[in-house]
């Protein structure tokens, strides 16, 4: 099978193919995912800087879209580039693109065509008849949890009867390792040491957090929680909140903003991995976390739920329940055993790893094919 994943968020910053495969690293973990089935990957990147790489398996054309032209769907280079190509499905990275699926459905009117949601909230009132037009163009959608598709079935921007493919958002590269020594590289310490990986904002709701932290330190006086932070516009309050209370003053870390290669270390030297959020696409830190074999304490919404198996894995705990949060963590680190980091890390393995997210992307392109679209017959002019 030959996949055809497009992208046409466009990055503003104008970045060079090979930084932006870098720094949008799900874009190449979607596509090298689905590669290791064995299939044939062909990725579009609407990009301000064309070019074209090849790694790890997948071919990468970046195309600049026409600025004459309304969408890159008829920009000339992409036709011939998908005539040439032949795909047999083609994934569309996000829901908001609708008037580029309606053009490329014109384009190919027997081709499956699947979006993928990435942490998209229903539209306003003014862009829901585009945004029904891309959906209705298109044969399937995937999100991380089924309950997610709920608000646009709401919204009227999703057919109640389109079919819906719960699939995490991507996989991460991130391996376990030695606990010992990731603490002596980075001199995290603590028991239990609880890592934070978000901003600083009210979705992610630190100081819910930091209320949890300090009614959990009297049963659990060796916490010490870490935090990475990137946007923090709570950040006045967090330090606030921290400065007046002596039970945080001295556990709370605010590392602020960290290179992605030294996540990995944070993870593999923590106990607990908590996040305190009210609403998540597919949290990457999550996926992050699971992948070095990290409990999770997070919070109790579709998106985490369907990353945990239902909490099979750590502690879900109500958002926005400092209480719920403190219960948690004590839970979490009393159920603490040698093999937790290697259940942990079963659990990624057989859900979240490169192959298990391959498999299951291609077995929704398999599902849109047999329902009835066939291969690619030709690309209308």
């Amino acid at each position: 099978m030959h996949v055809m994943q497009i992208s046409f968020f466009v990055d503003r910053q104008g970045r060079l193919p090979e930084k932006l495969l870098a720094d949008w690293h799900s874009l190449e973990d979607i596509a090298v995912s689905v590669a290791s089935t064995g299939a044939r990957v062909t990725v579009v990147q609407a990009s301000l800087s064309p070019g074209e790489v090849a790694r790890r398996g997948v071919k990468y054309f970046f195309m600049t879209p026409d600025p004459r032209k309304r969408s890159l769907v008829e920009c000339d280079e992409f036709r011939s580039l998908l005539r040439s190509h032949a795909p047999d499905v083609l994934h569309v990275h996000g829901l908001g693109f609708g008037r580029d699926v309606s053009a490329l459905r014109g384009t190919v009117p027997r081709l499956p065509i699947l979006l993928q949601d990435h942490a998209d909230r229903p539209p306003s009132f003014w862009q829901r008849a585009q945004w029904r037009r891309g959906t209705a163009a298109a044969t399937g959608v995937s999100f991380c949890a089924r309950a997610q598709a709920e608000p646009f079935v709401r919204g009227g921007v999703l057919p109640l009867a389109k079919p819906v493919f719960e699939i995490p958002e991507s996989t991460s590269m991130f391996v376990p390792g030695e606990r010992a020594a990731a603490r002596a590289a980075t001199g995290l310490h603590g028991n239990p040491a609880v890592l934070w990986v978000g901003h600083l904002d009210r979705n992610k709701d630190p100081l819910t957090l930091l209320d949890g932290v300090a009614a959990a330190a009297p049963d659990l006086p060796e916490l010490q929680l870490w935090c990475c932070f990137g946007t923090a516009p709570l950040l006045a309050a967090v330090q606030a909140r921290i400065a007046r209370d002596p039970l945080l003053r001295e556990r709370v870390h605010l590392l602020g903003r960290v290179p992605h290669d030294d996540v990995e270390a944070l993870m593999r030297a923590a106990d607990l991995f908590v996040l305190g959020s009210h609403r998540e696409g597919s949290s990457f830190a999550l996926i992050e976390a699971l992948a070095t074999g990290l409990t999770p304490v997070v919070t109790d919404i579709p998106s985490l739920r369907a990353l945990t198996s239902n909490g099979a894995i750590g502690a879900l705990w109500r958002r926005g329940d400092s209480g719920a949060l403190a219960s948690a963590l004590r839970r979490s680190y009393a159920a603490l055993g040698p093999q937790s980091r290697s259940i942990i890390r079963a659990h990624f393995d057989a859900h979240l790893s490169s192959i298990a997210i391959g498999r299951k992307f291609m077995a929704a392109y398999r599902e849109l094919l047999l329902a009835g679209a066939l291969p690619l017959a030709g690309v209308r002019a």
